[in-house]
């Protein structure tokens, strides 16, 4: 069995499926049907996961010993009352019993009992006319909520307790975006154990898709060279791996602009590393339905008490245990490193900042309709800065009132106003520093890096820190001068206190600008 990567939810490569043995990917779930098991699968969206059960299901038919029936449960979406939410499971399993070719000539079962037994019925009696075990893959389990999702998953505990004594599915994975943990939480909103009536205790295992590794997304794209001689060189493929980490959607995305898009199907051009970056840079301008798509997830209260803090360098104190911290994770927005939580990968890290500060940067195109710090040869860092002071100055209250992020407002807004400047002559590189209180930007311009640092200001001591962070990080990006924004939002105190500039000479002879806000 093997995992198309080029897939109709997503771009395809000049119309080729590349694939990649599926259970490679997470080789747990054949032990688990073996063993008789109920199971959940997550992953981020688009990471593969349909595809992943229709080929299960596929290879299952495709034997003599077991059965498996493939059904989304999408269309149950918003269905939170038993009575319109249980039917419409019905319906759903209906429909995949017509479609699926190993179980459309069995008779539809129909329904029996009360909306809390309608779904072990149809299983039941399913199972009695198959002589043979089934196994039941429930795709987009996680779109059910409240009271359908616990009728739901008690009719499926019911029925696993009691398949001695009837007959019911060997096996059943949910899959979704969640783990199984925050199936809890859609449940309970005090989030407290359902205690051992819980209708979760029969999960044996949840499992998650991993992403491509390096090695992987060179077999992925040799197959494409195999197939029109056109080469990834060695570079790309390391270069696609680091914008993407593997991530299956944007790997494909990926190649699908380079090969196509850029150099427009000319087999004779080798793809390469710059190659990769331009259709990364594509993808993030283009702001494609996957990616546009993580703006709507931003707006949830719980992904945005997680997301802050990771933009602005916040307290990193949060509970890394908790359901919110774990929805991210499972969402695939967030990945925990070393006791960090970062981005899942570079494309998503600019995708957060530059969405969030998106209305920011079309409002400034009206307001910077040439921006005059930029030539072709220079950036001019300080006369850009002490507009956006004054700018600041003027607008801050306003603006910041825009966004839902509040914390993180003064970064997003200083983002949007480099992003207007040095878009299409520039780059502007973003690290992420959770629990260290700031974050770091590098603007590459016209052969020439700016590397400038942000920080909320919470007194003399953080200033001074923050001028020892802002050396070490010119060290790093081989500069002599940088500049440390502090925004300071002490109440009460006067603008004129607020804006101010200084700028010194440290002992390695860096040249160091503190810029007030």
């Amino acid at each position: 069995m093997r995992q198309r990567l080029f897939n109709i939810a997503g771009p395809c490569l000049v119309g080729k499926h590349y694939l990649l043995p599926t259970l490679e990917r997470c080789p747990e779930i054949a032990e688990l049907i073996a063993g008789e098991q109920y199971f959940v699968i997550h992953a981020a969206r688009q990471s593969g996961k349909t595809t992943l059960l229709k080929a299960l299901a596929a290879e299952i038919n495709g034997g003599t010993e077991r059965v498996a029936l493939y059904c989304s449960l999408e269309t149950v979406q918003g269905l939170v009352d038993p009575e319109k939410g249980i039917p419409a499971i019905l319906d759903a399993l209906t429909r995949s019993l017509r479609y699926s070719p190993a179980l459309r000539a069995l008779p539809v079962p129909p329904p029996t009992g009360g909306v809390t037994a309608q779904v072990s019925n149809f299983l039941t009696d399913l199972c009695t006319h198959l002589g043979k075990p089934l196994i039941v893959l429930f795709d987009e389990a996680d779109c059910l909520s409240d009271q359908t999702l616990i009728t739901f998953l008690r009719q499926l505990r019911d029925g696993f307790v009691n398949r001695v004594e009837a007959p019911f599915p060997s096996s059943i994975a949910l899959v979704g975006m969640r783990n199984i943990r925050d199936y809890k939480a859609s449940i309970r909103p005090d989030r407290a154990t359902l205690g051992s009536a819980s209708p979760f205790n029969i999960i044996t295992k949840s499992l998650t898709l991993a992403n491509f590794t390096q090695a992987e997304i060179g077999i992925l794209y040799a197959q494409h060279t195999t197939e029109t001689g056109q080469p990834f060189t060695s570079a790309a493929v390391e270069r696609a791996s680091y914008w993407t980490s593997g991530q299956p959607w944007l790997v494909n995305a990926i190649a699908r602009e380079s090969v196509e898009e850029i150099l427009r199907r000319d087999w004779t051009q080798p793809v390469t590393a710059a190659v990769i970056d331009q259709a990364a840079e594509n993808l993030l301008r283009r702001r494609d339905t996957h990616l546009d798509s993580l703006y709507e997830r931003l707006k949830e209260e719980r992904v945005r008490r997680v997301v802050e803090p990771v933009i602005t360098g916040g307290d990193a104190s949060m509970d890394r245990l908790g359901d919110d911290c774990q929805y991210v994770l499972d969402l695939g927005l967030l990945r925990s490193e070393q006791g960090r939580l970062l981005p899942a990968n570079p494309i998503y890290a600019e995708v957060i900042l530059r969405t969030l500060s998106y209305n920011s940067q079309e409002d400034l195109k009206i307001r910077i309709p040439q921006p005059p710090w930029a030539t072709a040869t220079r950036l001019d860092m300080n006369g850009l800065l002490r507009a956006f002071q004054e700018f600041w100055r003027e607008n801050s209250e306003v603006w910041c009132e825009r966004y839902e992020y509040r914390e993180a407002a003064p970064h997003l807004i200083l983002m949007a106003f480099f992003q207007r400047v040095i878009n299409g002559g520039g780059q502007m590189v973003r690290e992420y520093a959770l629990g260290r209180r700031r974050i770091d930007l590098c603007v590459h311009y016209a052969g020439t890096r700016y590397p400038v640092e942000l920080k909320l200001l919470a007194g003399p001591k953080a200033r001074e820190e923050g001028v020892a962070q802002l050396a070490a990080y010119c060290d790093l990006c081989g500069a002599k001068e940088g500049w440390l924004v502090l925004f300071d939002r002490t109440p009460g105190k006067s603008w004129d206190e607020k804006i101010t500039w200084q700028t010194r000479q440290d002992a390695a002879g860096r040249t160091l600008h503190l810029v007030g806000c």
